[in-house]
């Protein structure tokens, strides 16, 4: 009986083997070869070679532990103007005293919960917290510019 174990042991390892020695020459094949990983040092200097973005919408991402940015409203194009709050972002534009939002986007860690894009008086986003607070957005005009209504 322990013959037969050892023989069945000693078959289990040589197929492992085997197969893994096969994956191992197909997967190249299928995935094509990888380049060779870069450190730290490689990987920053390789970025530094990149052009860097142009777009004045173009911000940097804000660490969860930094205090929020305040959302105001920024300048923008003739679409719209870009609010960001710690929950995500959003772009609104006004036209003949009405809000409407363009487009919105949650930050990392939330999700968009509600929305009333409008137009309207008001518009509202409501951007979920998978952990924390969440964030409720709400905007009017003033004259031709967003603004934003009440604390959140």
């Amino acid at each position: 009986m322990k013959r037969l174990v050892l023989a069945w042991v000693a078959a289990a390892l040589a197929a492992t083997g085997a197969a893994v020695a096969a994956l191992g020459l197909v997967s190249g094949a299928l995935t094509g070869t990888s380049g060779p990983v870069l450190t730290q040092d490689e990987a920053r200097a390789a970025l530094a070679t990149l052009p860097r973005p142009t777009s004045a919408s173009t911000t940097p991402a804000t660490p969860a532990t930094t205090p929020p940015p305040t959302a105001t409203p920024k300048p923008g194009t003739a679409e719209g103007e870009f609010v960001r709050t710690p929950g995500g972002t959003v772009i609104a534009s006004c036209a003949g005293g009405l809000v409407t939002l363009r487009s919105w986007s949650p930050a990392q860690g939330y999700s968009v919960d509600g929305v009333e894009p409008g137009p309207g008086r008001e518009a509202e986003v409501e951007f979920e917290a998978d952990e924390g607070e969440d964030v409720e957005l709400k905007l009017g005009c003033s004259g031709d510019r967003p603004v934003r209504l009440g604390p959140s």
